[in-house]
């Protein structure tokens, strides 16, 4: 049984009925796992502490040292995206979805409206994470890799991200679960990893 660690929903979810249940939209798959959120539950990239408020999630940015990048957007208003969670493709759509033809002939949407599998993949919760809006703006679709070199952005918050080069190097804790995930969408469809990508993941899973 795959284990996805340290995201106490994930592992929930996946020691119980994650292989049972499944999702073709998006948005249903982020419903259900936004109501079956725990308490301890935290984000994948700043360990950050999940509140609800309402029917939304919220960071505690006083749990994990997170400040944002860009507090403010360029229009002067506050960055709203560092205030919320959302939940993030571990393997990015992008990345999974130019390995399919109907990615070539118009994108995401084209594929959401096409492609069965797609639709399958984009909402498989073993592929989905909470983590702070801000944070998952900023890694987009960049590879994982390692910045030895690279400075925190995000306060005490221990992700690096490399705008020039597209890469993010994510916390120590949450490597494994990165890893696992790459192998899960790998093995369940097909995923191609480059070498690079195979190396490096079958570290960060030990």
């Amino acid at each position: 049984m795959l284990k996805l660690l340290p995201l106490g929903v994930i592992v929930l979810l996946l020691t119980t009925a994650s292989h049972a249940q499944s999702f073709n939209s998006f948005y249903k798959a982020k419903k259900y796992l936004t109501r079956h959120i725990q308490p301890h539950d935290t984000t994948l990239y700043c360990g950050c502490e999940i509140k609800k408020l309402g029917k939304k999630l919220i960071p505690d940015p006083a749990s994990c040292g997170y400040q944002p990048r860009k507090p403010v957007t360029r229009n002067g208003k506050p960055n709203v995206r560092a205030t919320r969670i959302e939940w993030e493709h571990i393997v990015p759509a992008w990345e999974f979805g130019h390995q399919l033809q109907c990615w070539q002939n118009g994108g995401r949407k084209n594929c959401r409206k096409v492609s069965a599998k797609f639709r399958q993949m984009e909402a498989d919760i073993n592929n989905l994470a909470p983590a702070i809006g801000e944070i998952n703006a900023d890694r987009s679709n960049f590879r994982f890799g390692l910045l030895p070199h690279a400075p925190y952005q995000h306060g005490a918050c221990e992700v690096k991200i490399d705008f020039k080069q597209r890469v993010i190097e994510p916390p120590h804790y949450a490597r494994k679960q990165i890893a696992q995930a790459y192998f899960y969408m790998q093995k369940t469809y097909g995923l191609n990893l480059s070498k690079r990508q195979q190396k490096l993941f079958t570290l960060w899973a030990k």
